[in-house]
């Protein structure tokens, strides 16, 4: 095997260990907007993972997404990023320390969206660490939920472009990537409280951020019927019908959908095309 096939089984074995929501819709892709997707996600989950480090401190966590950004803003410099995390080397996953190995897998004609996006990402990272996410209005929600999610429909708007002049309104594909995270925010908030962060807006109560997740799942709703490239209707199709179902659920009461629920779900989508 050579060192790029034996790269993609890599990325492809890491992918699915740190996501069960985006391996499936990923692995459906073509291999070349498999190969550009999966890249994309493993280089932003690399720094998402020091943004949620439980045993950083603040100061760590900024300083570590910044220098990150700083270094995606030319050849990525492997050695220069060894540095940086050498001190935490210990403390951080696999995925974080082999972030040069997921821009080396990403096709060279698109790696500049991938280093461009993932670098703005760190930097609204480390500001919100910084903020130690204390979100006081929907401004401020707004703003949160464009560094984490917005922006990955923004890019996965230009990946489609650049693979077939599929054409998407760049609104609607924020309000795709923010309707998911709300979702991720209405599940997570008992924890959330639990660590002393805050993503509701002061006074919002659920029902609020019920609406904020609804407004933005029917931008992601109307972005859908811009495409027509089958397996990126597949692709963003699974994480979209399982948002819905999941704001359902957590209407009705429910914690989150079951494992069976998710298959469901998937399946369906897959039979139907």
């Amino acid at each position: 095997m050579n060192d790029v096939a034996r790269l993609e089984k890599e990325a492809m074995q890491m992918l699915k260990k740190t996501s069960r929501t985006f391996y499936i819709p990923i692995k459906l892709l073509k291999p070349t907007l498999r190969k550009t997707v999966a890249s994309a996600y493993l280089c932003m989950r690399a720094i998402d993972e020091i943004e949620d480090h439980e045993q950083l401190d603040s100061e760590s966590k900024q300083h570590l997404l910044r220098s990150t950004s700083e270094l995606l803003k030319a050849d990525f410099n492997y050695d220069a990023y060894s540095q940086l995390l050498a001190p935490h080397h210990d403390l951080l996953p696999e995925v974080t320390k082999r972030l040069g190995d997921w821009i080396k897998f990403c096709p060279r004609d698109i790696v500049d969206k991938v280093l461009e996006s993932t670098r703005i990402m760190a930097n609204g990272m480390a500001d919100w660490v910084e903020k130690n996410w204390q979100i006081k209005t929907k401004e401020d929600l707004d703003d949160y939920t464009y560094y984490v999610a917005g922006l990955v429909g923004v890019m996965l708007s230009d990946f489609w472009r650049w693979y077939d002049n599929t054409e998407t309104d760049h609104e609607l594909a924020i309000g795709y990537g923010r309707g998911l995270q709300a979702i991720n925010v209405l599940r997570n908030m008992d924890e959330d409280k639990e660590r002393g962060v805050q993503f509701f807006p002061e006074n919002w109560t659920r029902e609020d951020m019920f609406e904020y997740a609804s407004f933005n799942l029917a931008k992601a709703d109307e972005y859908m019927r811009s495409i027509k490239t089958k397996n990126i209707i597949l692709f963003c199709r699974i994480p979209l019908a399982l948002a819905h179902r999941t704001l359902h659920a957590l209407k009705n009461g429910k914690e989150k959908i079951s494992r069976q629920e998710v298959e469901a779900t998937v399946d369906e989508i897959l039979k139907n095309g």
